[in-house]
Parts: structure tokens; sequence; C-alpha cells
């Protein structure tokens, strides 16, 4: 049978794997966009909107030269642009899940490391002084006075509506 610290290990390193296992992914994504930069991509969206302005410029100037090597920063772009945006957006991803995954190694370890009692004392019991109900003469009588007094009301409500219908009955004829 398993106890509970054998269990509290094998959770821990099961996280432990994990986090290692993204940690190392990251670190290759982190590799593939480093090559990407040194490819010349560094941000696609605007790389892509500034080398554009930038054609149109040379275009108007009829540079030949500065528009052959803008079409060439543009074919980079086109090649690399997409990985690039892939690698970026799924990098951003794989770092939120490892800070998710890096609370639970953290709580796997401590859980694994740390040795709890079982049994947990929060306050001696006391035996208290008085009930810590009501008293139940007190509930009897408070019942009783309320029946009383509903019985004294409607036996008036009842004397008064046939002397009130007679009443009625008189003035309408």
């Amino acid at each position: 049978m398993i106890c509970k610290k054998e269990r509290a290990y094998q959770g821990y390193r099961i996280v432990e794997a994990e986090y290692l296992k993204l940690q190392k992914e990251i670190r290759a994504m982190e590799d593939s966009l480093t090559l990407l930069r040194k490819l010349g991509v560094h941000d696609y969206e605007t790389q892509a909107e500034m080398i554009n302005q930038q054609l149109a410029i040379e275009i108007a100037k009829g540079n030949k030269r500065g528009i052959d090597a803008l079409d060439q920063k543009l074919e980079t772009l086109a090649l690399y642009g997409g990985p690039y945006v892939s690698l970026r957006d799924a990098l951003e991803y794989e770092k939120k899940q490892l800070s998710f995954v890096k609370a639970k190694y953290e709580e796997a370890k401590i859980d694994a490391s740390a040795i709890l009692p079982q049994k947990f004392v929060v306050e001696n019991g006391v035996k208290s002084e008085r009930k810590a109900y009501p008293i139940r003469w007190i509930i009897v009588s408070i019942s009783v006075l309320s029946t009383w007094f509903m019985m004294i009301l409607v036996i008036i409500l009842m004397e008064r509506i046939p002397v009130t219908l007679r009443n009625l009955r008189k003035t309408t004829l």
C-alpha cells in the first residue's frame, strides 16, 4: 500500500518532468527565434510595414538599387515571416503554461518534502457554563400568549362582521 508521502513524491516527480520538458521546449523555441533574427526577421509585422513604406518611397524616387535591396528584404520576410510569427505566438503560450506548471511544481515540491502531522488540534473542548439553546418554558409561554391573542382577535372580528352586514342591508334598502 502506498502511503501519502510516497504519493506526494510520485506527483512531484511527474510535475518536475513536465516542468523540465516545458523549459527545454522553450529553450528550443528561443534558439529558433534567435536563428530567425540572425536571418533578418526581428518583428515581422513592423518590419513588413516599414519595408513596404520605404519601397514606395524608393519607387517614387526611381532608385533601382534601393528597390532591389528592399525586394530582397521582403523575400526574406516572406520566407521566414510565417515561421517567426508561429514560433513567437507558441513561445508566448508556452511561457504562460510554464508559469502555471511552475506553481504546481513548487506546490508538489513542498508536499513531497514537508512533514505534516495527520492530526490537528485547534482548541480543546470545554463544557459551557449554561445551555446554549433557549429555555423551553419561554418558548411555550410565548406560543400560548400569541395563540390567546389571535383567538381574541378572531372572536372580535366574528362578532363585528354580522353587525356590519346588517347595517349594510339597512342602508341599501
